[in-house]
């Protein structure tokens, strides 16, 4: 199968997202490190080698071929006023046939946080992939406890779903989620999260 390379570039107000590419490792590397304690405990454990230029090129090229192959989405966030790397979104999972999904995922820098930017990055990604890629729903999930996160989404369009015992391993233990999802036609009305 002949790979094609596939440009992907979403503006927004403030941000420019692009896939990142072998010249951004120093300052993820330095934005990843400096926000380390604000950005652990809601990620999966990193390895030891997780800031390595060796680990981000192979960041990379899974980028490069995630979206030739369209399965993937991932970009990172830069400030336009100044060209700084705010943080990263991916839209991943990406499911053909009769599902036409995704699944969010992000992380902003600790510096960046509470300035609106991941809720203008969600917004264009969402529209992105209803408008460009065709997908009629995108999914995220988040620990029930991470309440900036519950409050981007739902002030992003997203809507509660319900729980997920188990769904992932996040700072090294099993976990369980509150589900989110937007839809491309959605007639639901707003959804209310219980107390989880």
């Amino acid at each position: 199968m002949l790979l094609t390379r596939r440009k992907v570039r979403i503006d927004t107000e403030r941000m420019t997202l692009r896939p990142p590419v072998h010249s951004d490792f120093r300052e993820w590397a330095e934005l990843r490190s400096a926000s380390a304690d604000f950005l652990i405990p809601w990620e999966p454990v990193w390895a030891s080698s997780h800031l390595s230029r060796k680990s981000f090129t192979n960041r990379v090229y899974w980028a490069q071929r995630s979206i030739s192959n369209d399965t993937a989405v991932p970009l990172f966030m830069f400030r336009r006023t100044d060209n700084a790397l705010v943080g990263a979104i991916t839209l991943d999972n990406i499911r053909r046939g009769p599902a036409q999904a995704g699944t969010l995922g992000y992380w902003v820098g600790q510096q960046f946080a509470r300035q609106g930017l991941m809720s203008e990055a969600i917004e264009a990604v969402v529209h992105h992939a209803f408008t460009r890629l065709d997908l009629s729903r995108i999914e995220a999930a988040c620990l029930p406890e991470n309440v900036a996160s519950r409050g981007v989404l739902e002030n992003s369009g997203f809507k509660y779903e319900g729980v997920a015992q188990s769904y992932l391993q996040i700072n090294g233990r099993w976990r369980t989620h509150v589900l989110y999802a937007a839809l491309r036609h959605d007639r639901r009305g707003r959804t209310l999260a219980g107390q989880v």
